[in-house]
């Protein structure tokens, strides 16, 4: 970890926000590095960042901590630590491409309630990665209108045992198996991915622990085990 988007995208997988990082220029630092660790090999973050404002930004910083200038000293420390998180967020828009930058735009939406008050109110359960699996998704289903693929894509990806079966020789029905204990919030994610992906004219049956009982598939066929359908 040696540059300020490395430690910026950290942050956020630690749930630390980024408002709540403070960058100080380092009094002591290596000129090879741009963060100054006490420890060379550190991978935990700390709110407290000393930078090396030369590594790579000495046009920007020579001035402002000229060693001949001790005035207003706490104005240039608040300036550099803005100024560090501006070229942090710069960073990180330069490593992403046309199509990361749509699936912000899906979780904006999602997260400002465009898709309905209960999809607003659930996308919270996700983690920062799960997000980005419904949002990439839901541009996919954009391009491709296949909503019952994406259904089951998303379902694998975040349920990781589930099976969903189709049984449309009669009527769109769809058996949804989640392979796992029903909880309050296991409930709302799955609410979430139905009121997305699942096309208005299919029917749902929804099976948690307990598979239906399928003849010849033995893992289904457990006694005290078998869900009715």
């Amino acid at each position: 970890m040696n540059y300020i988007w490395d430690l910026v995208i950290r942050a956020k997988r630690a749930g630390i926000a980024k408002k709540d990082i403070q960058f100080k220029a380092a009094k002591v630092y290596s000129p090879y590095m741009e963060l100054s660790h006490e420890a060379i090999n550190a991978k935990t973050v700390e709110k407290t960042v000393e930078v090396n404002p030369y590594y790579r930004f000495d046009d920007i910083f020579r001035d402002l901590f000229d060693a001949n200038y001790s005035d207003d000293a706490e104005l240039r420390h608040t300036l550099f630590d803005i100024i560090v998180h501006l070229l942090a967020e710069i960073d990180l828009s330069q490593g992403m491409n046309k199509r990361e930058y749509h699936i912000r735009f899906v979780l904006r939406d999602l997260e400002a309630g465009l898709f309905g008050s209960r999809v607003q109110e659930n996308i919270r359960l996700f983690t920062k990665e799960e997000r980005e699996i419904i949002a990439g998704n839901i541009l996919r289903l954009y391009e491709t209108g296949e909503a019952v693929y994406l259904l089951k894509d998303t379902m694998r990806k975040i349920f990781s045992h589930s099976t969903i079966y189709a049984n449309c020789e009669e009527k769109d029905e769809l058996l949804i198996y989640v392979g796992q204990s029903e909880s309050e919030t296991a409930h709302a994610k799955l609410t979430l991915i139905k009121d997305i992906f699942l096309p208005v004219r299919f029917h749902t049956e929804i099976y948690w622990r307990n598979h239906f009982g399928i003849l010849d598939v033995e893992e289904t066929m457990q006694i005290d085990s078998v869900a009715l359908y």
